[in-house]
């Protein structure tokens, strides 16, 4: 591992988003979710091709604030978890090139113990805990990965939808 990959991942850091809750509540309503079901992988419900203008506007004016940087957006994914669903990190994209993730928190509310856990070589560095309205700021390269814990059947009527959003 190089010096430069090591520093990339310790740049981590969750922050509050700053986008008021009616603005992620429409968003989240407008996402169309598809059911993900192979469960050697995940079982979860994605949406490819979430349609949020105003969050990619927000969250690239953040990245600003926070890191000091421009930073062009390259794509998004939406993803909702209810008791029962998880998302293992060997089902996660591996980045051939450093780009920045954001896991911005939609969630209607906070989930005890479902976080993203983000991985180096098999280690976990860096946890984004289910807090709605935050978004994590994660550097990811070819040795990054990430998987979602398992929502307990516990948390009966839980939802936990993150807009993951990548930026070059």
């Amino acid at each position: 591992m190089s010096l430069e990959e090591l520093l990339a991942t310790r740049s981590a850091v969750t922050v509050p988003s700053n986008i008021p809750s009616s603005v992620l509540a429409a968003a989240r309503a407008r996402f169309r979710y598809h059911r993900y079901a192979l469960v050697d992988r995940g079982s979860y419900e994605y949406d490819d091709a979430p349609h949020a203008p105003e969050l990619v506007a927000a969250i690239t004016a953040r990245i600003a604030e926070v890191a000091g940087e421009h930073r062009a957006f390259i794509s998004a994914r939406a993803i909702r978890l209810v008791p029962g669903d998880y998302l293992l990190a060997r089902h996660d994209r591996i980045h051939e090139t450093r780009v920045l993730e954001c896991v911005l928190d939609l969630s209607p509310a906070p989930v005890a113990k479902v976080e993203v856990h983000y991985r180096q070589h098999g280690q976990v560095f860096f946890r984004v805990p289910c807090e709605p309205g935050s978004v994590a700021m994660v550097p990811r390269g070819p040795t990054v990965s990430c998987n979602f814990t398992y929502v307990s059947k516990l948390h009966t009527g839980a939802e936990v939808v993150r807009w993951i959003a990548l930026f070059g």
